[in-house]
């Protein structure tokens, strides 16, 4: 016997502002900002713009996990792990940081293309994980499956960047994990019901046109991040298009039973746990063996 689809609703809207982080970058926080500070497992949610001069230069990370996706341009990364590569449009990067890395993101400026820009998503991750060795997964625009609820000629398609989507599965496995799709409605008024794990946290973000969600009947607008409600017997999200051309992220994952101490870059589960990370990084020690010594390439330019 089929389960009925029963949707979510919003309960909470937030509107990212656009403010500089970084040197130079321009970008609209949601989560992790003070309207938005507790959402476990996500930590952060940026939609970055990054004009010319601009970028995220060496800097520290320990604790989480990192969701790169770039929407348009291209972004290159390099740590202090020796790994290294470019981000193009539509390809993302998912760098779970573990007990330590110094890390570099900087964009490609080039004649006649628009400026980089991209989302990224900060996840926590669960206490047992936090002093793993770093790691790294990364799917260029080509190796990211898509699903089309009305067939390839209908006016919706869903980028499976993480998890499951109307019998699409990424090919993703990452500690730090989370359902992460990318919505296109090329129509207003098209509906489309995705499944959600019961209990999991998830959210909305949206960057192009506007969506209706549930039983609502007054669409969301750009650059909101709508918190769904995570209910018993809630199946999934029904979603209407409320413009032609409308984009979003959906995003799902399972909320973690640990407190969260953050420091910056760095997130931990006790306040003794950050005073040993700023230690450690001071130190140049567990995981930070060369954050004294090591420069990126890109960083420099």
């Amino acid at each position: 016997m089929a389960v009925a689809s029963v949707s979510r609703s919003i309960v909470k809207k937030v509107l990212a502002v656009e403010t500089p982080e970084g040197a130079g970058a321009l970008v609209r926080r949601s989560i992790g900002s003070m309207t938005l500070r507790n959402l476990s497992p996500f930590l952060m949610l940026d939609h970055f713009q990054i004009s010319k001069g601009a970028g995220f230069p060496d800097h520290p990370h320990r604790g989480q996990a990192t969701v790169t996706y770039m929407l348009e341009g291209t972004s290159r990364h390099e740590d202090s792990a020796g790994h290294k590569g470019t981000i193009e449009t539509g390809g993302v990067q998912w760098m779970c940081a573990g007990k330590g890395i110094i890390h570099a993101e900087m964009p490609v400026h080039e004649e006649g293309l628009p400026d980089p820009r991209g989302m990224q998503l900060w996840i926590d991750l669960p206490k047992e994980y936090k002093m793993v060795d770093p790691m790294y997964q990364e799917l260029g625009p080509k190796e990211i499956p898509s699903a089309y609820p009305e067939g390839l000629d209908g006016p919706v398609k869903i980028k499976v960047i993480s998890g499951k989507s109307h019998g699409v599965e990424s090919p993703v496995r990452h500690l730090g994990g989370c359902w992460y799709f990318h919505l296109s409605f090329s129509k207003k008024g098209i509906t489309v019901f995705q499944d959600i794990p019961e209990g999991w946290t998830a959210f909305i973000y949206i960057w192009k046109g506007s969506v209706i969600v549930g039983n609502d009947i007054i669409p969301a607008e750009s650059f909101h991040t709508l918190v769904l409600s995570a209910n018993k017997g809630e199946t999934g999200v029904k979603m209407v298009s409320g413009d032609d051309d409308t984009q979003f992220i959906l995003v799902a994952g399972e909320p973690l039973d640990q407190t969260v101490f953050q420091y910056g870059p760095f997130v931990m589960t006790t306040r003794e746990e950050i005073q040993k990370t700023l230690m450690d990084y001071q130190m140049g020690r567990n995981g930070f063996e060369k954050a004294h010594t090591w420069q990126s390439e890109i960083g420099k330019q």
